[in-house]
C-alpha cells in the first residue's frame, strides 16, 4: 500500500496545548468534583451547562482552546477578577472569524512540517489490556462520562498518524542507518533511497539506531524537548525503515525492534514535554505496538510506562493508574526493583489526580521500599535518571496535586538539592515546581526566589512544562508584588518573550 506524501505544516491542524493553568485551579478536586463545581456555579448564576468530567480533561488536554459564552460565564464567575487568557485560554479572536485565519496561517515554527497524531475518539481508545488495574470503589471519576458537544473544538480528525508512519516504503537499510547520523538526528536521502537496491540491516544498523536514543536522551537531560522534537522525528522514520527492510540474524532484528520502540518513547516523550499531548499518544501506542510484535516485556513496561505518566499530565488520572499497574505486569518478571519503584510512582500520580489521597499514599510507600533494594543488573539502561532527586521530584507532584503544599516544597527542595548540576532541565523543573509549591504555601519571597533561579536557566533549558509552571507561579505571586524578590521576578517573568 503507497504511502500519502508528506503535507505541509500549513495543512496540518496545530497540536493541542494542554491547558495546565486550569489544571492547577482544579486544585486537589477530581474532575468530576470539578465538574460538579461549575455546574454549581452555573446555576448561581442562571446559566445552564452540561459540564462533565470528560469536559474537565478535553478543556486540562488542551483540546478545548476557548469554550463557548455559556462557559466563559461561568468560569469568569467561578474566578472573578480573571480573564479567559488568565485562565489558560486562547483568545476568542484567535479561534473565530478573522483571528481564527490568522491564526492558522501562523503556524508554530517549532512544528513546521510535522505530522499530527489522529484525535483521540472519545472514550474508545484503550491502548492496552485494562484487566490489571481494579476498580475502586471511592472513584468518582467517570471515564465514560459525555461531554458538552457546545464548546469550540478545532481538532483534526483524519488519519495523519498514517502518513508520519509512512516506513520510506522501498529504501534501504544503509540510507536508513545514515539519516540517524553520528550524532543520531539528522535525516536526507529518502529521495535517492528509492534508486538503490534493498539490502537488510546488519549490526551497524542497529548500533547506529541504539546511539541516537542515546543521544537524544543525553540532549534532553541536558537542554529540554522544545528545541528537539521537530529534529527528533526524522531518525524515528529512519528506525521504522530499517525494520521494513528487515535483518538477516534474529539477534540483529531483535535489537532494531527493541531500539525503533526505545526511539518512539523517546520521541513521545519530546513531543509530551513540549506539550503536543496527542502526537505522545501516538507515538508511546507505536511504541507498545512495537513490543507486543517483539514479545518484548522489558519495551512493553517502558512504554506503558510514559502512557501513564502523559495520561496525569493530560487530565485522564484514572487511565494513568491503569496503565502504571499494566507497566508493573509486565515489568515483575524482569527482576528490577528500581524499575517497579518507578512505575509505582506513576501509579501514585494517578491515584493523587483521583483525589485518592489514600492510593497514592499506599503507592508512594511501596514506591520507597523498592527503591531502597537499590539497583540491580538488570535495571534498564533509560532509567539512568531515576535516582533520589527523581524520587524526590515526583514524590513533590503527588503531594502538589493533592493540595499539600508544604510536603509538595519540602519534597521539591530535597529534589534541587540532590540533583546532578549538568542535567540542567531537570534541576529548573525540580526548581519550579518548588517556586510553585511556596507560592501555593504561603511563602512569596521564598517562590520569587526560586523563580529567579530558574529563569537563569532558561537560556540552556527549552521546555514547555516548566515555562507553563513559571506562568502559573508569576499568576499566583502577582496579590505579593510589594514581598521581596517578587517584583523582580514578575519584571523578568514578564519580559520573557511569548510563544507564538
Amino acid at each position: 500500500m503507497a504511502s500519502s506524501p508528506m503535507t505541509s505544516s500549513s495543512q496540518s491542524p496545530r497540536p493541542a496545548r494542554p491547558n495546565l493553568v486550569f489544571r492547577r485551579l482544579r486544585g486537589q478536586r477530581s474532575p468530576g468534583e470539578f465538574a460538579a463545581a461549575v455546574r454549581r456555579a452555573a446555576r448561581e448564576i442562571d446559566e445552564q451547562v452540561s459540564c462533565d468530567a470528560r469536559y474537565i480533561g478535553r478543556v486540562e488536554a488542551g483540546e478545548i482552546r476557548c469554550p463557548n459564552y455559556a462557559y466563559e460565564r461561568v468560569f469568569l464567575h467561578m474566578f472573578p477578577g480573571r480573564t479567559l487568557t488568565d485562565l489558560g485560554f486562547v483568545p476568542r479572536s484567535a479561534v473565530r472569524g478573522r483571528g481564527a485565519h490568522a491564526f492558522e496561517e501562523a503556524p508554530d515554527p517549532r512544528t513546521t512540517s510535522l505530522m499530527y497524531a489522529p484525535h483521540e475518539t472519545d472514550g474508545a481508545y484503550e491502548p492496552y489490556d485494562t484487566t490489571y488495574g481494579t476498580h475502586e470503589p471511592n472513584d468518582r471519576y467517570d471515564p465514560h462520562d459525555r461531554y458538552d458537544p457546545h464548546e469550540i473544538d478545532d481538532q483534526n480528525h483524519e488519519e495523519s498518524d498514517v502518513q508520519r508512519r509512512a516506513f520510506m516504503s522501498g529504501g534501504t537499510a544503509t540510507v536508513a542507518a545514515a539519516s540517524l547520523g553520528p550524532i543520531g538526528l539528522a535525516f536526507s536521502g529518502t529521495a535517492v533511497a528509492a534508486d538503490r537496491s534493498v539490502r537488510r540491516a546488519g549490526e551497524a544498523e542497529a548500533g547506529a539506531l541504539e546511539e541516537a536514543v542515546r543521544k537524544i536522551r543525553l540532549l534532553d537531560d541536558r537542554h529540554g524537548a522544545d528545541g528537539l522534537y521537530r529534529r527528533a522525528s526524522a531518525p524515528l522514520r529512519a528506525a521504522y525503515a530499517l525494520l521494513d527492510a528487515g535483518a538477516a540474524r534474529q539477534a540483529t532484528a531483535e535489537r532494531l525492534h527493541t531500539g525503533a520502540g526505545e526511539l518512539a518513547i523517546s520521541v513521545g516523550w519530546l513531543a509530551h514535554d513540549s506539550g503536543r499531548f496527542e502526537d505522545a499518544r501516538s507515538h508511546y501506542a507505536e511504541a507498545l505496538a512495537t513490543a507486543r510484535v517483539a514479545g518484548d516485556p522489558a519495551l512493553e513496561a517502558h512504554a506503558f510506562c510514559n502512557t501513564s505518566f502523559l495520561a496525569r499530565d493530560a487530565g485522564r488520572p484514572r487511565e494513568a493508574v491503569r496503565a502504571a499497574q499494566a507497566a508493573q505486569f509486565a515489568a515483575r518478571p524482569l527482576g528490577s526493583a528500581r524499575l517497579l519503584s518507578l512505575l509505582s510512582l506513576r501509579e501514585a500520580g494517578g491515584w493523587a489526580g483521583l483525589a485518592d489521597r489514600r492510593g497514592c499514599e499506599q503507592a508512594l510507600t511501596r514506591a520507597q521500599a523498592l527503591y531502597g533494594r537499590g539497583p540491580c543488573d538488570a535495571d534498564p539502561e533509560w532509567m539512568s535518571f531515576y535516582g533520589d532527586a527523581e524520587l524526590a521530584g515526583l514524590e513533590a507532584q503527588c503531594w502538589s496535586t493533592l493540595g499539600d503544599w508544604s510536603r509538595a516544597a519540602h519534597q521539591a527542595r530535597r529534589a534541587t538539592r540532590l540533583q546532578d548540576p549538568h542535567f540542567t532541565r531537570n534541576l529548573a523543573l525540580y526548581t519550579a515546581e518548588l517556586a510553585d509549591d511556596l507560592a501555593r504555601a504561603g511563602h512569596p519571597d521564598e517562590a520569587a526566589a526560586a523563580g529567579l533561579r530558574v529563569l537563569d536557566l532558561l537560556d540552556e533549558v527549552q521546555s514547555s512544562r516548566v515555562q507553563t509552571m513559571l506562568a502559573g507561579t508569576a499568576r499566583v505571586l502577582l496579590p505579593h508584588r510589594r514581598a521581596s524578590g517578587v517584583s523582580d521576578f514578575l519584571e523578568r517573568h514578564g519580559a520573557l518573550p511569548r510563544p507564538v
